[in-house]
């Protein structure tokens, strides 16, 4: 399939560049699959198509403060350094600006307790970091790092939870598993009081979210790998809805990254590893009944997901639509659920 049908043009005054007040003001666009009918709501209204049984997941991951700027030792250059994932112990992954100017063996610091050594380079240009501290990295991490928003949104963030879900517990993203930012706890609480089950799952958003595909055939792009774990509690509510015939509703692509990685036939297993799963059009869902999502940049894996769940016509229509009636994108954007 050609990369140039995931394509569009959208205004620039159409990219949210903060949330809306109260989370859940935000519009909502509802895709039927089957009908090919679309509606427009506010995202609380979304409690109308959930019914008793229904299963509704979420990625309960939070996103660290992972940019963080400090100097080039010996230098006193500007360095910025984006985390991306931790690895063994100390070390972690990350882009560092400017590269070329931080070889191995280059040493940054940051703040007076923490500093971190340059161990290795990938052809992709991505560093392994050795990182020295005093006290809790954690702590040192909120007092140096910042919220590492994407970069189409250029407006300081005032309050860094908007960033967060109201749900998410299990620090380790680097970006935002978005369609989450648009519930309340009070939302929440009604959902569950109608009857319907919440679960979560954990996968940890890395740098390929800001990253569109680039091969004009896009079979040929290949995901890097995100970490993900689906418990024992999640696995069980997920199947005992499939056997009842209720649906499982997915906040977000990562969700349902994770809910299709760990599908074993039309039930899941719990499980834990790193999914590579590139979901487009063609792909046959095993879990995923209807999915919560927000509008995705163009010729992104995001959008393909979607277009495969959707269908790429029925996709593309309704981002026409989308940018004709004015609707808010990306990170801060309205919401869509597909039924």
């Amino acid at each position: 399939m050609r990369l140039s049908s995931f394509d569009y043009e959208l205004p620039q005054e159409l990219i949210a560049q903060e949330p809306v007040e109260p989370r859940d003001s935000s519009r909502l666009m509802v895709l039927h699959r089957d009908a090919k009918l679309i509606e427009s709501r506010r995202f609380r209204e979304i409690i109308g198509y959930f019914e008793p049984g229904d299963c509704l997941v979420a990625n309960m991951t939070r996103v660290i403060p992972a940019r963080i700027y400090g100097t080039k030792e010996g230098t006193g250059a500007k360095v910025e350094v984006l985390l991306l994932e931790q690895k063994d112990g100390n070390r972690w992954e990350a882009l560092v600006r400017p590269g070329k100017r931080v070889p191995v063996g280059s040493r940054i610091n940051f703040i007076e307790t923490l500093s971190a050594s340059v161990v290795a380079v990938a052809a992709d240009g991505r560093r392994l970091l050795d990182f020295y501290y005093e006290g809790d990295f954690e702590e040192l991490l909120r007092e140096s790092g910042e919220m590492p928003l994407p970069p189409y949104i250029k407006q300081p963030l005032k309050d860094p939870e908007r960033y967060q879900t109201v749900y998410g517990v299990e620090e380790g993203s680097v970006a935002a598993p978005t369609a989450g930012l648009h519930f309340t706890g009070d939302l929440m609480e009604r959902i569950r009081s109608m009857g319907v089950h919440v679960a979560f799952v954990t996968l940890d958003v890395g740098l390929d979210t800001f990253r569109p595909v680039t091969e004009e055939e896009i079979e040929k792009h290949v995901m890097h790998s995100e970490r993900y774990r689906v418990d024992d509690s999640t696995a069980r509510m997920v199947n005992e809805a499939k056997k009842r015939g209720d649906r499982v509703i997915a906040v977000g692509t990562t969700t349902t990254r994770a809910l299709e990685s760990a599908a074993d036939g039309e039930y899941l297993l719990p499980s834990e590893g790193r999914t590579e799963v590139f979901i487009n059009p063609g792909y046959r869902f095993k879990i995923v009944d209807a999915l919560i999502t927000n509008f995705h940049l163009p010729k992104s894996t995001l959008l393909m997901m979607v277009a495969a769940f959707a269908g790429l016509d029925f996709t593309m229509e309704a981002y026409r639509r989308a940018i004709e009636d004015r609707y808010r994108f990306y990170s801060f954007g309205d919401a869509m659920l597909i039924v």
